[in-house]
């Protein structure tokens, strides 16, 4: 797996913008997707800008395509969509403010996923301690935070649904352990 950088994420956030101004649906979804890519541009470092693009490119993340008047357009290649679709999903899934009153609910992320996907594995786990899930044991992780859909379109993403279960729970025996950890007070 490659390291994207600040600024490469942001590039592949914007042309993944792009796509989305292409296929939405109304005026509203339109200009709001114009709000946000035009906001995170604002933000780009110029200096570093060039190294990034040359970097995504090798990466075979992004092409460019230079067009008669000297000009060039950028691409997410099939593998750079994959990338920042998964980019657009957890850069704003781990951000999520936390409730301030807990539902008394607690989301447990089983999955027994096989040694050939195991960077899948590694990736939901990474996703899981990201969101600050609880390991419980080797496999199971749990949180009090509604993160189900979340994790849900990640498996999706992955096609890796007869792997992993998602459980909502009201009861977990001994739960003192976690509610301790989880409410530190």
């Amino acid at each position: 797996m490659i390291k994207i950088g600040k600024n490469q994420k942001k590039i592949m956030l914007i042309l993944l913008g792009g796509i989305a101004l292409g296929t939405s649906g109304s005026s509203r979804q339109y200009f709001g997707t114009i709000k946000k890519i035009e906001k995170e541009w604002e933000n780009i470092n110029r200096r570093s800008f060039n190294k990034s693009i040359r970097g995504l490119s090798r990466e075979k993340l992004i092409e460019e395509k230079r067009m008669p008047d000297g000009s060039f357009k950028l691409f997410l290649t099939k593998e750079g969509r994959i990338k920042a679709t998964r980019l657009s999903l957890f850069g704003s899934t781990i951000d999520f403010k936390k409730p301030k009153k807990w539902d008394k609910k607690w989301r447990i992320v089983i999955f027994d996923i096989p040694e050939q996907d195991r960077i899948f594995r590694d990736i939901l786990r990474r996703h899981l301690f990201d969101l600050e899930f609880y390991k419980l044991q080797q496999s199971v992780f749990v949180s009090p935070y509604p993160y189900e859909k979340s994790i849900l379109k990640l498996v999706d993403l992955y096609s890796a649904e007869k792997y992993v279960r998602v459980i909502t729970a009201t009861m977990i025996d001994n739960d003192k352990r976690l509610k301790k950890h989880f409410f530190k007070k």
